[in-house]
């Protein structure tokens, strides 16, 4: 990967104090490889697969030329009194992982999915779990899959 990364991260505003944090620790890796990247903002962690595949469109648009090298998702889903928990969980899990098979996109999923605020807290955070550089350096290291294969760069 000799040439500089371009990445989209696409943070869901819901809880947006966490999915900050996670964006956080994502850009942190992000700018330890030089890499640069776009942050665009959607009310949900279901809206997340949507704006990933406006984007992967869009390139459609301009002729395929690449524009974004990976993808990453960032947001927070605490469970709650209803059963909501579990559609927004599961489905945004499913689209996210239709994209990457469907579209052959590197993709770090960093929507965590909790059961209260403090084990959201314990995840989002970098001087503890940090999986927002979590998924940034798995969507880092899908790249790096795509180029054994010679799927990278496009």
């Amino acid at each position: 990967m000799s040439e500089t990364l371009h990445v989209l991260i696409v943070e869901a505003d819901f809880y947006r104090d966490i999915s900050d944090a996670l964006l956080d620790g994502a850009k942190e890796v992000l700018d330890g490889v030089a890499a640069t990247y776009e942050i665009i903002r959607v009310p949900g962690c279901l809206e997340i697969p949507a704006a990933i595949r406006f984007a992967i469109k869009a390139m459609e648009f301009m002729g395929g030329r690449r524009r974004f090298d990976a993808y990453i998702a960032l947001g927070c889903v605490v469970r709650g009194e209803t059963s909501h928990y579990d559609t927004v969980s599961e489905e945004s899990a499913r689209a996210l992982m239709n994209l990457t098979t469907d579209y052959c996109i590197a993709l770090g999923n960093g929507i965590i999915t909790c059961e209260n605020d403090d084990q959201a807290w314990a995840r989002a955070k970098k001087d503890e779990k940090n999986k927002g550089g979590g998924a940034a350096q798995a969507a880092l290291d899908m790249i790096a899959v795509k180029e054994q294969f010679g799927l990278f760069p496009r």
